[in-house]
């Protein structure tokens, strides 16, 4: 906490969320954890967990974030295991021994890869476990904030700055070589806007393909659809 507020150079999290990870983090042992990006959340995991894994780039010269972190004296390094380069390239080719009690994604914003770390993350989350979600203010990051927030292996505990927590319930974690759409509830509920859609393609789009309506009775159902602006 008495680490400068823009310590290191590329950003961090601030005080109140430092203190909302340690807190719910703190809830349950930490066996194994796991994070995107480098920084102040580093040295905390570092004190929490028995062995942490930080996907993170080389930004020496460039925000150096990962030089502050690994020369700190508040780093456990003997817990700390860095995996450097792109985690789009270093996450999917990752061997994950153990379930993970915590994971912290905070790695690069662009579409899609918050979607991309989450995807190789989550299968390996323990029931119980938290799971961070930084930045939730970008539209990237928030499709997944949004989608989390719907998905029943997940219970949003509360967001604090831009920052999200989650606790991994005890559902069946989602098959991530299936398909299964149509059993997630963030893909069924309606959707504001199907612009540009004819307005028989877009009342499909409306409903899962179990339903058993027919488009007949669709269209008296959403008999205003057309005037919302569908």
């Amino acid at each position: 906490m008495a680490l400068p507020l823009e310590w290191p150079l590329s950003g961090s999290l601030r005080p109140q969320v430092l203190e909302t990870l340690a807190r719910y983090a703190s809830e349950r042992p930490v066996a194994h954890s796991a994070e995107t990006g480098a920084g102040k959340s580093t040295l905390l995991l570092s004190q929490l967990s028995n062995h942490h894994v930080v996907f993170t780039r080389d930004d020496t010269g460039d925000g150096d974030s990962l030089p502050e972190v690994r020369t700190s004296p508040l780093l456990r390094r003997e817990v700390v295991e860095f995996v450097v380069g792109a985690t789009q390239a270093t996450i999917p080719t990752h061997r994950f021994t153990h379930t993970l009690d915590v994971i912290l994604i905070d790695g690069p914003h662009g579409f899609p890869f918050p979607h991309l770390e989450y995807y190789f993350l989550y299968p390996h989350l323990a029931p119980g476990a938290l799971l961070v979600l930084d930045d939730v203010h970008i539209r990237s990051v928030n499709n997944v904030f949004g989608f989390l927030r719907t998905d029943p292996m997940f219970s949003l505990l509360e967001v604090v700055r831009t920052t999200a927590f989650f606790r991994r319930t005890e559902v069946q974690t989602f098959d991530p070589f299936a398909d299964g759409w149509w059993l997630q509830p963030y893909n069924l509920r309606l959707r504001p806007r199907l612009g540009g859609m004819p307005v028989a393609e877009a009342l499909k789009a409306l409903v899962p393909f179990s339903a058993k309506e027919t488009l007949r009775g669709l269209r008296r159902r959403y008999v205003p659809i057309r005037r919302r602006g569908v």
